[in-house]
């Protein structure tokens, strides 16, 4: 391929080579045909030095006027196939350095044997489509953290208010004060998920791999919830199989087994059922947790994994958007899989593929 290639390159060289050649021999060609014809005709008469000088001076300008000719051709071309296009990429990058990113270079007259001015386009247009994308990011982004925040905001600032009334009850007062820790934890909760992902999509955050059990680890993350399946009445369904070693990070892992559980409990129902499963083979092991809560639909799983996303906005209140966004971003630095099965209104099942060694 790349023979093929310097082959290809050897040869349009040899083409332009053999065309400068041609054009500068039948400029030569005419200028000395013309001379040599003036002097034959001057030296059937009779030869003399005013013959020889208008000889000349008839060569010299029609050396003059081949040239001005190539020169206009010249021009020309290059107006068309250089100038012309430099012009629409410099418009087009202008454009995007004004933050305008739906600009885009459209499709240019092929100038040259490698259509390099059309492959700079198409770079650029590419460029353009990423910045397209990261600035709708941003200001969603933005747009969905201030919204973010504003709300557990206003609620404690209302809560705040309240227990300033010296004739509140007690029982009110506690329920208030209990109202503003719960809302200040969450605000935190969603800080630190920020600062998290904020670290893992910018490449802040190293695996620091060690071996370790999977099993236990599993275990140790769902023990962390029995208060809120107690709470709830939840039956667990646990198939964990035994000494499956990995070789991972920990720390980064354990963010993404509790994100998963805390969704499975948060979404099901009193009475309802979550199922942890650990299964493994010579070099993966899959994890899959699975709860009756109340499901989604084919499209809203679609963007499941999106910063920010709410597909059902009822329960908006359950969480902030960012937990399976940093849960996605975690599985794409281990280089592993996730995948999510739902059924609306009768749960969900997420399943997590991991190397055993990453």
């Amino acid at each position: 391929m790349i023979r093929s290639g310097r082959f290809a390159r050897l040869l349009r060289s040899v083409n332009r080579f053999l065309v400068f050649f041609l054009l500068v021999a039948f400029v030569t060609t005419c200028c000395l045909m013309l001379f040599i014809t003036v002097m034959s005709n001057a030296m059937e008469i009779d030869l003399t030095s005013a013959h020889i000088q208008s000889a000349a001076k008839i060569t010299f300008l029609n050396v003059i006027l081949l040239s001005l000719v190539c020169a206009t051709v010249d021009f020309i071309r290059r107006k068309l196939t250089v100038t012309r296009p430099a012009r629409i990429i410099v418009n087009t990058t202008q454009k995007l350095m004004k933050g305008d990113f739906s600009a885009r270079v459209p499709r240019l007259a092929k100038a040259d044997d490698e259509d390099t001015f059309n492959r700079i386009g198409e770079g650029i247009n590419r460029l353009a489509e990423e910045l397209s994308g990261v600035e709708t990011l941003r200001t969603d982004f933005v747009a969905n953290v201030s919204h973010e925040l504003k709300t557990p905001l206003a609620v404690i600032g209302n809560y705040a208010a309240m227990l300033r009334d010296p004739d509140l009850p007690q029982e009110k007062r506690i329920e208030y004060a209990q109202a503003i820790s719960d809302t200040s934890r969450r605000l935190a909760g969603l800080i630190t998920n920020i600062l998290k992902l904020n670290k893992l999509e910018n490449q802040q955050i190293f695996p620091d791999n060690t071996t370790y059990d999977l099993g236990e680890q599993l275990c140790e993350c769902l023990l962390r919830f029995e208060s809120e399946w107690e709470k709830k009445n939840i039956e667990i369904d646990t198939d964990i199989a035994e000494e499956v070693a990995i070789f991972a990070d920990g720390e980064l892992l354990s963010l993404v087994w509790s994100n998963l559980l805390s969704n499975a409990f948060k979404f099901t129902d009193e009475g309802g059922r979550v199922s942890v499963r650990l299964t493994a083979d010579e070099t993966h092991a899959t994890v899959s947790v699975t709860d009756t809560g109340c499901g989604m639909t084919p499209e809203v799983g679609a963007h499941i994994f999106e910063k920010f996303y709410q597909g059902d906005t009822s329960h908006a209140t359950r969480g902030n958007g960012l937990g399976l966004a940093l849960v996605k971003r975690i599985v794409d630095i281990i280089e592993g899989e996730i995948a999510v099965e739902s059924v609306s209104g009768k749960g969900s099942t997420f399943t997590v593929r991991i190397k055993k060694r990453i």
